[in-house]
């Protein structure tokens, strides 16, 4: 398992002068950290960043391969919290590409001026609770230690790269990149044989890329992903100009929906419909080629096996519509998990790229991955030569950037221990034992299930009322019961029992990670009954928190 950089050598931490304590440290440099900086600037607080990369960016600095794009449409994965940068920015297409949304996080950075507040190419290594002074230690990579009374983490749920323990991998001769620590440069395949790993998201984008350019590909396969065609193009002048006009209508709606995204959602059981109905439904939503219009077609969907059947059987004959070898059709097809137990991704021409002559699927349930060899990938006992690998393998989700540093609570309780069962928190936000500290889109809140976006905003602003409200009380700590943290997350965990998330080997499981706890790491309750809960809290002095 490795992180989206190369970890550098930590120096052992200086804690004997350590820097005068300032209000607030946050962890990241996303879209997170850069609203959260901003947010506390404007309480008067001083604040100090710390971003690994050497710019902001967050997910987007780092997943530099070809073809990452984003699969929520551009317009509506924004920030809306400033009239300004909604009127300044012009999006170019539909779906956004890494580099326009990479352009847009330096834009907003520059826009706020929050850039001096981050310490870029600095990596936090510990983070530890004094419990006497009631101050955060952190300590970052070079070995200085910033004292803070407010610990922020803005980390990103999808920022710790997984590489699985391949057997024989250290000893293969050839290329080996990872999709989320793409070279700044880019890669020449050109004349290569390539192989690709992996076919979630990433894996989905990069590969018809690489087909175009390399001189053989084989992909190799764990399992099968329900994708839909992107159908992107260009927005027109009139799109973002009503898009702009209409801002406050879609704040309203936005903040209505349980995803962030607005649907139309039929009354009635996908099973209360004729074969033929719902034909009819689903082509219509297929070719508004968003996967909420699919996913969120019929209300039970995603609680009811039998109805999930009724699409994911749908997206199957769309790959045998686009596949020309029917054999090749049915292992590119899912068959062992609901659709959107798994993340439904969204591509530009992926099915088309197995029709290629070039272009070879291994699919590793019947021809399992059994090792490395010097100049390639074994395989079912077959030695498939390869210049480059192309790891498509994903990530160490929503805790691993958590536990990838040391952090310390009360009585130097280590979170890794604390969590060692699956996360607890109160409403994904905070943690008993750790005061003053607060996690956006941590575990337990909606995060990955919504448009991430929405998600953030809620986040931060949440947080910051909270914090401007312990500054205005004078408060010196703040920490949740830990009652209300085993509720909240044992109610969490009731709720998605109730969902199929359960029947899918995900990383929103951490299922792709060897000895992590499988638990649903998200809450699957809505953004909007998520964000009505908070506002409850709020209006409530801040119920289920200890505040001194």
């Amino acid at each position: 398992m490795t992180s989206n950089a190369p970890e550098p050598t930590a120096v052992p931490a200086d804690t004997s002068a350590p820097k005068t304590a300032i209000d607030a440290v946050v962890i990241g440099a996303g879209f997170s950290g850069i609203y959260m900086v901003h947010k506390l600037r404007e309480l008067g607080l001083t604040v100090q960043a710390f971003e690994a990369g050497d710019g902001v960016g967050g997910t987007w600095f780092w997943n530099r391969y070809p073809g990452a794009r984003c699969d929520v449409i551009s317009i509506e994965y924004a920030y809306t919290f400033s009239p300004d940068l909604i009127e300044e920015w012009d999006w170019t297409e539909r779906y956004p590409s890494q580099p326009e949304i990479l352009r847009y996080l330096n834009f907003v950075a520059d826009r706020l001026e929050v850039r001096p507040c981050f310490q870029f190419q600095t990596r936090v290594v510990s983070a530890s609770f004094d419990d006497a002074a009631g101050q955060w230690l952190v300590t970052v990579d070079s070995g200085e230690v910033t004292r803070s009374k407010y610990l922020v983490t803005a980390v990103g749920c999808l920022s710790t790269s997984m590489t699985p323990d391949f057997p024989g991998l250290h000893g293969y001769a050839g290329e080996v990149y990872h999709t989320a620590d793409w070279p700044s440069g880019g890669v020449d395949f050109s004349g290569k044989r390539v192989g690709v790993i992996g076919t979630g998201s990433s894996g989905v984008q990069v590969i018809p890329l690489v087909a175009e350019q390399a001189e053989h590909l084989t992909v190799f396969q764990r399992t099968p992903a329900f994708s839909l065609a992107c159908g992107n193009r260009a927005l027109s002048d009139q799109e973002l100009r009503d898009f702009k006009d209409g801002i406050e209508e879609h704040k309203a709606r936005s903040k209505a929906s349980p995803t962030g995204q607005y649907t139309d959602t039929l009354a009635e059981s996908a099973l209360d419909h004729t074969p033929q109905e719902r034909q009819a439904i689903y082509e219509d939503r297929w070719n508004r080629h968003r996967a909420i219009d699919l996913i969120a077609c019929y209300p039970d969907l995603f609680a009811n096996r039998e109805a999930n059947e009724t699409i994911a059987e749908f997206f199957r004959s769309k790959i045998r519509e686009v596949i020309s070898d029917p054999d090749l059709a049915e292992r590119l097809s899912p068959r062992t998990y609901p659709l959107g137990a798994k993340r439904i991704t969204l591509d530009t021409n992926y099915y088309q790229t197995y029709n290629r002559d070039d272009v070879d699927l291994v699919s590793l349930r019947e021809q399992p991955l059994e090792t490395f060899t010097e100049n390639g990938i074994q395989a079912g006992g077959v030695n498939h030569e390869l210049d480059a690998v192309v790891l498509a393998t994903g990530f160490d989700a929503i805790t691993g950037p958590l536990l990838s540093m040391d952090i310390r609570g009360i009585g130097g309780r280590r979170l890794t221990d604390k969590w060692s069962d699956g996360p607890t928190t109160y409403l994904g936000i905070a943690v008993d034992e750790f005061p003053n500290m607060f996690m956006l889109t941590g575990p337990g809140s909606p995060n990955v299930l919504t448009n991430v976006v929405c998600a953030i905003e809620q986040h931060v602003e949440w947080t910051g009322d909270f914090i401007a409200e312990l500054e205005r009380r004078g408060a010196s700590r703040v920490e949740p019961l830990a009652h209300e943290s085993r509720n909240w997350t044992d109610d969490a965990a009731e709720l998605a029992e109730a969902t199929l998330y359960p029947e899918g080997d995900s990383w929103y499981t951490g299922a792709n990670v060897p000895g992590k706890p499988r638990v649903i790491m998200s809450y699957v309750g809505g953004l909007d009954a998520y964000r009505r809960i908070c506002d409850e809290v709020a209006a409530d002095g801040y119920r289920g928190f200890a505040i001194a």
